[in-house]
């Protein structure tokens, strides 16, 4: 186990959307969570677990792959589906779905029955995850997440698949750094600040992810 949470910026933070790199980048994430089933598992999840007529909202939702995901499976609705993210609202997105474009520890966070986050909160400090656990709103009965998980081996690991696949600089700095900045145990769901009335399951899956849920 690395010791310490180290969070440091992220190239694909740093770089323009339009950077061939960080496209590059963007695409072979694609299949880092193909192979880490990070979407699967969290669709699973929602399946499970949901309610008839549960909004859903993904934090950090980037190009709006995974929310797309669950919209197509019929998950939920376009009139249920909101994202939130610094990047704007892409070109496909759903007319009726729901887009914020902003900071999730700044602006107000709508309410959805459902939160989702995929390889998104282990960009904040302990601090801004207990900000971000504050301003959940009251509505939210079920959180689903996947997070690196912070071990050394998977460093290893990661390292070796990145030479095998070929994947470019800007995934090989960003894996790296985010497993440096990922959790283990129930690190997250004390940085959420979250109390006895939250039941929660946290567990690492062998293919390097931290799979957390919450609900109440």
């Amino acid at each position: 186990m690395i010791k310490e949470r180290v969070i440091q910026p992220e190239l694909l933070d740093i770089l323009p959307q339009d950077d061939p790199h960080a496209i590059r980048a963007r695409e072979e994430m694609v299949m880092v969570n193909g192979i880490m089933g990070n979407h699967r598992w969290i669709e699973r999840m929602i399946r499970r677990h949901r309610e008839i007529g549960w909004r859903i909202m993904e934090l950090g939702a980037g190009d709006g792959t995974l929310s797309l995901r669950l919209l197509e499976s019929g998950c939920c609705t376009e009139a249920m589906l909101h994202a939130f993210d610094l990047a704007p609202r892409p070109k496909l997105w759903p007319e009726a779905a729901h887009w914020t474009c902003g900071d999730v520890l700044v602006q107000a966070l709508p309410e959805t029955e459902i939160v989702i986050a995929n390889l998104f909160l282990h960009h904040f400090t302990k601090e801004q995850l207990l900000l971000l656990g504050s301003r959940l709103s009251p509505a939210t009965r079920l959180i689903v997440a996947v997070e690196p998980a912070r071990r050394w081996i998977y460093s290893v690991l990661g390292r070796l698949f990145c030479e095998v696949a070929e994947l470019n600089h800007v995934q090989r700095f960003d894996m790296q750094a985010s497993i440096r900045a990922g959790f283990h145990g129930q690190e997250l769901q004390q940085a959420l600040g979250f109390g006895s009335e939250w039941q929660v399951d946290a567990h690492e899956h062998p293919m390097g992810s931290y799979r957390f849920m919450a609900w109440r």
